[in-house]
């Protein structure tokens, strides 16, 4: 049988289970938080009050802060992407009604979209950043889209997504500590619940690859490995100001992250020893011989990657963008 066959026949067993996911680890529209539950209410008669508040607040925070701030923006935006891909995958099928499969991403993708419009208009109302500029980057990186290297495989793909939803965790996690270093206890709440989405959403994802390790291990470790080998890159990876190239400006938008602990490449790593736990890889039995190869190699990369990391030295030139300007910033 062929292999795709085979994921195939995994995903359609696996559907009864998904509305059941569902209603485990999405929150129904009325009871979960709205962005405007974060943001100065604009029918209140205080309303410039509360804007002036942000303003103020927004003051106190560096530089390099407002760049990660406007990167995991622009992030969370190009949603459209992130969807239109998973829809593509192996046994989501969203035609003749849908299945499953179609309603979590659907649903998943209302979650996630909370997310930038909360951080959006945050950005707008602080007046720190050029919100045209802003604007401007979401568009290329919606336009450029991205290359995750999972192609339609279902397996590759809930790989993709557990380790982007923990890694996405990590960085609003930090980001809310920091703002709350700061005093800005407003922007602290705001990313801390936006993390707890994260949170939610990465038990998801990782519970979907639980379960095709029950069903198809082999092929479930393989494309562990896969993905393990040729590393997990950024959603934002194609991310660009105006005039630039595509990609130009992702490398300065890590480093600043990396400058500050939002997201580094120790937790690259930490994120992988936690994959390997929460999948029990070193218990994993039945595996075929490639398997148990792929197995072997996704259990020694943290610590090749842990060396590695050591002799990696982190730019402490801070780049310009136009997102930012740096007479607005501390």
């Amino acid at each position: 049988m062929a292999e795709k066959n085979v994921r195939l026949e995994v995903m359609e067993q696996l559907e009864p289970k998904v509305q059941g996911f569902i209603d485990q680890y999405l929150i129904p529209v009325d009871k979960i938080w709205q962005p405007t539950d974060f943001l100065p209410d604009s029918q209140a008669n205080d309303f410039y009050d509360q804007v002036t508040e942000i303003r103020e607040l927004a003051k106190e925070l560096p530089y390099d802060f407002w760049v990660v701030l406007v990167g995991d923006t622009v992030t969370e935006e190009a949603l459209p992407t992130y969807e239109s891909w998973l829809m593509d995958v192996e046994g989501i099928n969203q035609q003749d009604g849908g299945t499953a499969w179609s309603k979590w991403v659907r649903y998943w993708t209302g979650e996630e979209n909370r997310h930038g419009d909360v951080l959006n208009k945050y950005l707008y109302l602080s007046g720190r950043v050029n919100m045209r500029e802003v604007e401007r980057t979401t568009q290329y990186l919606i336009n450029d889209g991205f290359d995750i290297g999972t192609d339609r495989d279902p397996y590759k793909n809930f790989v993709y997504t557990s380790f982007q939803e923990l890694a996405t965790y990590v960085s609003h996690n930090r980001v809310a500590k920091l703002a709350r270093q700061y005093g800005n206890k407003s922007l602290a709440k705001m990313c801390k619940i936006i993390s707890g989405d994260e949170m939610r959403h990465y038990n998801a994802y990782s519970t979907f690859v639980n379960e095709i390790f029950q069903i198809d291990p082999s092929n479930m470790m393989i494309a562990f490995k896969d993905m393990m080998k040729h590393k997990i890159v950024m959603p934002a990876m194609f991310l660009r100001e105006t005039g630039q190239e595509k990609a130009s400006s992702f490398d300065e938008f890590s480093n600043a992250a990396q400058r500050i602990g939002v997201y580094t490449g120790h937790d690259y790593v930490d994120i992988m020893r936690r994959l390997i736990k929460r999948w029990n890889i070193g218990e994993i039995s039945g595996l075929t011989d490639e398997a148990q190869k792929a197995r072997d190699f996704v259990m020694k990369l943290p610590d090749r990657m842990d060396r590695i990391n050591q002799r990696i030295k982190i730019s402490d030139e801070v780049t310009h963008f136009n997102w930012v300007n740096p007479a607005m910033t501390k």
